[in-house]
């Protein structure tokens, strides 16, 4: 896999020292994250998206609607936001990176509140103090920052 600028153009395959060739590959797993080719370091979202909603319809399967919304909530995040953010810290997301995360987040909470009015799932965000993801990375750069220039 090649990131930066010449990311695309063909190059010859890598050979072992036992002839074997080595594959080159669009995207690669590290340490849980997935990043992909691209002009710009960058990861996938997919999924970290995928295993987010495989975790809420996990939770939500057991115990539907029997649970109030506080203990769902809370559940979803102790359970599910931080699979949804493992590893962002150290990419450099984009504004449609951090929609598409919100978005992901915004439609369990319409499924949730039995609502699409985005405006009535923003009021439950605020009564219930549940953040979104780019408030979430937000916050993690302003505390980074502030560790970082209290220890120097």
């Amino acid at each position: 896999m090649r990131i930066g600028p010449r990311n695309d153009y063909t190059v010859s395959n890598i050979i072992t020292c036992d002839g074997h060739k080595l594959p080159w590959s669009n995207e690669i797993r590290y340490l849980g994250t997935y990043i992909v080719q691209s002009r710009q370091f960058k990861c996938s979202l997919d999924y970290a998206k995928n295993s987010f909603f495989r975790s809420l319809n996990a939770i939500f399967g057991k115990i539907g609607r029997n649970a109030s919304e506080e203990v769902i909530l809370e559940l979803i995040r102790s359970k599910c936001i931080p699979i949804l953010m493992y590893g962002l810290e150290c990419f450099a997301l984009t504004n449609s990176d951090l929609k598409s995360l919100d978005f992901a987040v915004n439609r369990f909470l319409m499924k949730l509140f039995r609502s699409n009015n985005t405006e009535i799932i923003a009021e439950c965000r605020r009564y219930f103090q549940f953040n979104l993801p780019s408030e979430l990375i937000e916050k993690r750069k302003l505390n980074s920052k502030k560790t970082i220039t209290d220890v120097f």
